[in-house]
């Protein structure tokens, strides 16, 4: 009987953090399931940057108890979602001779080739995340796919190379490392959303997967099958949430509650008549405000975030021009409306994206707001199958792995 392995991917967000485990039996990584669902209120993350070390470690470790206490069994390693204003998405070129005599292209050449696209100069003090191949071209032959066993002189790649500042990646490596586990692969998080809503087919037909999160907005755009874009915008839900405040001059909290309950991106739809009494929300609370006002507040702000998305798409020139649209993540995506804003300013075909690549059980999981998380899971799965998502490295782990991880759960088993 094949043996059980796991799988677990965390997600770190702004304003919180998911986590997911998927299990399957070694040998049997089609059938792999979400066994297990933790998520907790992040802490010490600022735009998706790290500011408070120990408050991150204490949360992270906070949703490593939730979710080994519903496995059952210890988490050792993980794979880390991770998105921040620093990480951008450059195109690069390598270029190498082919090794045998025969002229026979072989996995090493394609590895070297890789190396030499991932040699491009890069910025001071960045670190590269991730070196995803677009296509290769051997001699004069070019829109390859897959050069294994084809005959050539000369192998040359076109990638795209995935990097952010080497402080803000080595923070978040070092804050998982000090809460106990090993760190899988770190993988942008736009790019684990997309793995786990979007189908082979969308990917080739042209599709832009959209994830409003608390403080950023990410979008990646495919084409044939390819990443040709990534883009970070510094705007999401909880500028919503201060926007209504300060609009209805009341707390942080009460307009959260009133976004959750009240909030659409349709002003039309909102009844003229229609009232909020804010002293449902707080005791010190005694106006009453028109809905309609609120839903000015939402409308402008959402429609700020989607202007921001289309000139993302006019800079790799597909602007009103995907035939599979947009599909929103996020938990910013699940504000009413926002669907049919996005319509009305992109131009373009729009949905609500789901998990659809890994099965499970567990309804909390079907939510837009875990596609990162769940993507983690499918990512890690074609990993195991031996399909590269693309190189990146683990020099910049190296400086916490001599904290003996023994050592690190002996101290997490002293926290209250």
């Amino acid at each position: 009987m094949a043996k059980p392995y796991l799988i677990t991917g965390i997600d770190i967000g702004t304003s919180t953090i998911r986590a997911v485990v998927g299990s399957s039996a070694y040998g049997a990584t089609n059938d792999i399931s979400i066994i297990g669902v933790a998520e907790v209120p992040a802490q010490g993350i600022s735009k998706g940057s790290v500011v408070g070390i120990e408050d991150t470690v204490s949360a992270v470790t906070l949703c490593l108890e939730g979710l080994e206490h519903m496995v059952g069994v210890p988490v050792e390693s993980a794979y880390i979602g991770i998105a921040n204003p620093s990480i951008t998405s450059l195109p690069t070129r390598g270029v190498v001779a082919v090794s045998r005599v025969n002229g026979e292209v072989r996995e090493e050449d394609v590895d070297r080739a890789i190396e030499a696209a991932q040699a491009v100069a890069t910025p001071p003090n960045s670190e590269i995340l991730h070196v995803i191949p677009h296509s290769f071209t051997i001699d004069q032959q070019s829109g390859i796919k897959d050069p294994v066993g084809m005959t050539g002189v000369r192998l040359e790649v076109e990638a795209k190379i995935i990097q952010g500042l080497a402080p803000q990646i080595r923070n978040v490596t070092k804050a998982i490392f000090r809460a106990g586990i090993d760190i899988d692969d770190l993988v942008f998080s736009i790019l684990a959303a997309a793995e786990s809503t979007l189908t082979a087919r969308q990917k080739e037909l042209g599709v832009a997967v959209v994830d409003i999160g608390s403080a950023l907005t990410t979008i990646a755009v495919f084409e044939e099958g390819d990443l040709l874009a990534t883009g970070t915008i510094p705007l999401g839900g909880s500028h919503v949430t201060s926007d209504v405040a300060i609009g209805l001059r009341t707390s942080l909290e009460v307009a959260e509650k009133i976004k959750r309950e009240h909030g659409t991106a349709l002003t039309e739809n909102v009844n003229k008549r229609e009232e909020i009494d804010l002293s449902e929300y707080s005791d010190t609370e005694r106006d009453r405000v028109p809905a309609r006002h609120v839903a000015e507040i939402i409308e402008a702000r959402v429609e700020e975030i989607f202007e921001h998305v289309n000139k993302e798409l006019e800079k790799c020139g597909r602007a009103g021009m995907l035939p599979a649209g947009l599909v929103l993540v996020g938990g910013g995506a699940k504000l009413a409306g926002v669907i049919d804003e996005a319509k009305r300013v992109c131009r373009l075909p729009v949905a609500l994206g789901f998990p659809v690549n890994v099965p499970t059980a567990i309804e909390k999981v079907h939510d837009p707001s875990f596609a990162a998380a769940v993507g983690l899971i499918a990512w890690g799965r074609a990993l195991s199958r031996g399909r590269s998502k693309g190189g990146w490295h683990l020099h910049h782990l190296e400086n916490f792995k001599d904290i003996p991880r023994a050592l690190v759960r002996w101290m997490r088993s002293l926290l209250p």
